[in-house]
């Protein structure tokens, strides 16, 4: 039995070469705290996440709002490892995108591939080595990091912050630990037997994850898609709507030092209490989110249905396409309808009378129009 209150994070080791290195305590334990706050904070965060799981079971065709959900993800998740590409450059086609920004483009659009293959492995496979791996690899393709062992846990030493172990902010464990310590965080993440809630578990798990670095490169986004896959995988969530990322950008200095605070200070619980206020807060956007963008679609198909006449069906389609994918062009749209070049061209314009799209790239052709009052939503 582990008492968070007393919670020893582990010890740091010499190597043979003379750096240190870190080796955290296993944590497939029981767990138990005295701190009643904790449980406020548990249940608070277990309401939000109920409430969101709800209301995403009662907003009809959800999945047409879902890749956007990722699209973020992807985009803030992959824009703390230093990518600068924004919203509606990650929706854009490669082609679209200028040649220096092609590998952020990639790397955001890699995210959101492997996030896209892990919840369809869910059905067939646990969370496991196996399938971070499988994300791991999906993530690295043919982006930096190509090179540092795609699949594969480290065979080497990595650090985080500086330029060398040298002068490294902290060294993870040593290689020789990884595969052990991998083991026991799956081990604990399926332990049924251990009564601890599954906030809890997931809180304790990211940090575990992030502290043993399995990787050469991706730990940050695949530990950040940990969560997600985690609470999908409990069936506390039925669709991917909830992303920490966000949170954790908004102020990268207090996440970083949280999980310092567990290695240098044993401060688990604050670790834990810092998580489960971002899930609460996170799940009370994601909501507020949702209710928006289903007011948005009643308020545009109404219109369409009161304004749009005989192109009130095609309209409707597009619509729909645009929540999937809101940046369009003529043959897109074409594509998406059925109907010729000159009837989608004409939707398009009637798109932009209303007020739907906006054009952005200032061609005469090969224009691209943004449904921005949809996308805007996913900027707050």
């Amino acid at each position: 039995m582990i008492q968070l209150e007393k919670y020893q994070s582990g010890h740091f080791q010499k190597s043979l070469t003379g750096y240190d290195f870190f080796v955290p305590t296993k944590i497939n334990d029981r767990w138990v705290w005295e701190d009643s706050k904790l449980n406020l904070l548990i249940e608070k965060a277990a309401i939000k996440l109920g409430e969101l799981n709800s209301f995403s079971k009662l907003v009809p065709n959800i999945d047409l709002f879902i890749q956007l959900h990722v699209t973020k993800e992807a985009v803030i998740s992959s824009r703390i490892e230093g990518t600068q590409t924004q919203m509606d450059e990650a929706l854009m086609d490669e082609a679209d995108i200028s040649p220096e920004r092609k590998n952020d483009w990639k790397e955001v659009n890699n995210y959101i591939k492997s996030l896209n293959t892990a919840i369809e492995k869910l059905n067939e496979l646990p969370i496991s080595s196996r399938l971070l791996k499988d994300i791991h690899r999906i993530l690295l393709d043919s982006v930096r990091g190509e090179h540092k062992l795609p699949e594969e846990f480290r065979s080497s030493q990595n650090w985080i912050g500086g330029n060398s172990l040298a002068d490294a902010t902290f060294v993870p464990p040593h290689q020789d630990y990884v595969g052990e310590l991998m083991g026991d965080l799956e081990n604990f993440i399926h332990n049924d037997d251990i009564n601890v809630p599954d906030l809890i578990k997931i809180a304790i798990a990211h940090y575990q994850f992030e502290t043993i670095h399995p990787f050469l490169d991706g730990n940050g986004r695949v530990g950040r898609l940990l969560i997600t896959l985690f609470l999908m995988d409990k069936k506390i969530l039925t669709k991917p709507l909830l992303y920490l990322s966000a949170f954790f950008e908004k102020n990268k200095g207090l996440y970083y030092d949280n999980l310092t605070f567990v290695r240098t200070k044993n401060d688990m619980k604050q670790w834990v209490k810092y998580f489960l206020v971002g899930i609460a807060e996170t799940a009370d956007i994601a909501s507020q989110t949702l209710a928006n963008i289903l007011e948005l679609k009643e308020k545009t198909e109404l219109k369409i249905n009161k304004e749009f006449g005989r192109k009130s069906q095609s309209a409707i389609v597009l619509l729909h396409y645009l929540f999937k994918k809101p940046i369009v062009n003529v043959n897109q749209a074409k594509k998406a309808t059925g109907l010729s070049y000159n009837a989608a061209n004409a939707l398009i314009s009637d798109f932009k009378e209303a007020g739907f799209l906006n054009e952005i790239t200032g061609y005469n052709r090969n224009r691209e129009f943004i449904f921005e009052s949809y996308l805007k939503q996913f900027y707050k």
